[in-house]
């Protein structure tokens, strides 16, 4: 898809609006990797589509011979139960942007023994592999790249024909690594653990469907950490499922609305997986008028309805350790931050450097650029101080994303919502990788804007 930008010149009016937001990307992922070691034919309705991500797990699963088909709004996936995946040496398999689908695909190919090159985007090769490959190393699985240490792809990965189960101590607070060595246990003798310390937990809904499956997993919760227990070699029956809205999603809509003067948004039917709500648990303390609804049991996963109201922001402390279940949502956290009457701090965010982009450097660089005074404090903390009254006195303002899709749509609400200049929000095409139709819904809340291409 060629580049392309945004042009924001106005604040969005005021808007009463009641919307829903696609279904939810880490899900949608999983959905396609579970349903194909499943043993059977899994249906599943809700599915995020024309996302960037998804579409390159599906030509990912599609070249290793795993049979996926979409007729009207059902994904049908026919899988063939564990180690059926059809592998061959110097087979090639393109990731994209896509993280989860780069390390999903290393973790369950670690116990083929063919010898196999994945590698992405120019930005997904750049983001840090050695966290998934250091313990995979460990079952049996030989990775070659171009660097020893701080590896990166793209890589060749030959699996072990004869693994050795998991025991892992997770330590980076990684719903991708912990659903990775997940899948990978799957194909493992004996019985694989991995151990989360309670201040390293984050989502997780590869536990979740797999018990929705009837696989053989158990999680354990501790008073200082959680232990998830997986049996390995033992094949688990095809499933149907139903996907909520991704609350990644719905929080552009939440922090916007929050924003808005004399404005109130409902979003129908979002995933509310409680690993996933702390930029929920942040905006409320910050006097955001947040509350759920309608909620409700959806095959293994919490579903309900976001009321957002209006609110006057006041500055929060964020400690660490609710970073970890905020971390796709922080960027626009930092935005609501500067719209407080007063210094917000938030501690804890390098894992922010890791993502798509440096993100935490380039909120930290967007703010400044527009004139909020903001602390960047060991690549792990930021200070941000806030100025509800800011006015961009008809200035223009170039906004640099680094094709990151979530920066994208961060400075189009940041055009959205502070008034007086012109906002150019560029490389927006990397929207796509995981909503797709985030302008559309922007447009029905009576958001104008120009692209130019």
């Amino acid at each position: 898809m060629k580049s392309f930008s945004i042009i924001v010149e106005k604040k969005i009016n005021k808007f009463n609006k009641s919307i829903f937001v696609p279904g939810d990307k880490s899900i949608s992922i999983r959905y396609f990797f579970l349903a194909s070691q499943a043993y059977g034919l899994s249906r599943a309705k809700g599915i995020l589509e024309e996302s960037g991500d998804i579409l390159s797990s599906i030509k990912a699963l599609t070249k290793l011979g795993v049979r996926i088909v979409k007729k009207k709004k059902t994904w049908f996936v026919r899988g063939m139960g564990l180690s059926s995946l059809k592998t061959r040496n110097n087979l090639s398999i393109d990731c994209g942007n896509s993280g989860t689908l780069s390390r999903f695909l290393l973790s369950i190919l670690s116990t083929y023994a063919h010898r196999i090159r994945i590698y992405g985007d120019h930005t997904l090769n750049k983001r840090p592999m050695d966290r998934i490959m250091n313990p995979l190393e460990k079952i049996g699985a030989f990775f070659q790249t171009k660097k020893k240490v701080n590896r990166t792809l793209p890589c060749y990965i030959t699996g072990s024909e004869m693994p050795i189960n998991i025991k892992h101590e997770e330590k980076i607070g990684s719903g991708q690594i912990v659903g990775g060595l997940i899948l990978a246990s799957l194909n493992c003798p004996g019985i694989s653990t991995i151990k989360i310390q309670k201040n390293k937990r984050s989502r997780d809904h590869t536990e979740r469907m797999l018990k929705f499956a009837g696989a053989r997993i158990k999680v354990k919760k501790f008073k200082n950490y959680n232990l998830i227990s997986i049996e390995g070699q033992k094949d688990f029956k095809a499933f149907n499922l139903s996907v909520g809205g991704d609350f990644s999603s719905a929080s552009f809509f939440i922090v916007l609305t929050l924003l808005s003067k004399n404005s109130q948004l409902k979003i129908k039917s979002v995933n509310l997986n409680p690993t996933r709500l702390g930029a929920l648990k942040i905006l409320k303390k910050m006097g955001g008028k947040i509350t759920l609804k309608n909620i409700r049991s959806q095959c293994g996963e919490r579903i309900g309805d976001i009321i957002i109201k209006s609110s006057n922001l006041k500055p929060i402390n964020c400690p660490a350790s609710i970073v970890p279940f905020a971390i796709d949502e922080m960027p626009l956290i930092f935005l609501a931050a500067s719209f407080s009457n007063g210094v917000s701090i938030f501690k804890g965010c390098r894992e922010l450097e890791m993502k798509e982009s440096r993100r935490l450097s380039l909120m930290n660089k967007m703010l400044n650029q527009i004139g909020i005074r903001t602390k960047l404090i060991d690549r792990d903390s930021i200070k941000i101080y806030g100025n509800p009254n800011l006015n961009l006195n008809n200035r223009t303002y170039r906004i640099q994303t680094a094709y990151d899709h979530r920066l994208s749509m961060v400075g189009i609400i940041l055009g959205l919502t502070f008034p007086g200049g012109k906002i150019i929000v560029e490389d927006c095409n990397s929207i796509a990788t995981s909503f797709p139709n985030f302008l559309n819904l922007m447009k029905q809340l009576g958001a104008k804007y120009e692209i130019i291409k």
